[in-house]
């Protein structure tokens, strides 16, 4: 699933993607690592948001109303990415599922966790996003705690 950060185009592997919604109002979560801009209620369901710009180092922005959030899964939990928008589903060529044209981050994007890998396409370049190690063990805690205190 691509979507867009600034001019910048990401991917998350379709396999941890729910769903992508309509941006929707974001609750502060208070004691929350600072990569996470809040809670949103999807029908009875309280995901916290993850703010991927903060992640990735880019400018922070108001929220605007084309924005969409892309509802995921990680081994812990489901979450809400809050991005600029989505553009679908893209396939890196060669045979489906393979990832011969996949380049590892670590020999293009040193130093960036979360990414996990680059595409070319026949359009531009798509970062791979690595949902797993979005946050760190530090922050899985903090955010564990966060969500505990604020129920209810």
């Amino acid at each position: 699933m691509a979507f867009d950060l600034d001019k910048q185009r990401f991917a998350l592997h379709l396999s941890v993607v729910e769903r992508v919604v309509p941006v929707a109002e974001m609750t502060p979560l208070p004691d929350a690592p600072e990569v996470v801009r809040g809670v949103i209620n999807i029908q009875g369901r309280v995901l916290p948001v993850f703010d991927v710009r903060r992640r990735l180092g880019l400018p922070s922005r108001p929220v605007r109303l084309s924005d969409h959030m892309i509802l995921a899964r990680t081994a812990r939990r489901s979450v809400a990415l809050w991005v600029d928008g989505v553009r679908g589903v893209v396939e890196p060529g060669g045979e489906p599922g393979s990832a011969e044209n996949i380049t590892p981050a670590e020999g293009v994007l040193p130093g960036l966790e979360t990414i996990e890998g680059v595409v070319k396409l026949e359009d531009g370049l798509v970062l791979i996003h690595d949902l797993a190690r979005f946050l760190s063990l530090e922050e899985e805690r903090a955010l564990d705690g966060a969500m505990a205190a604020n129920r209810g």
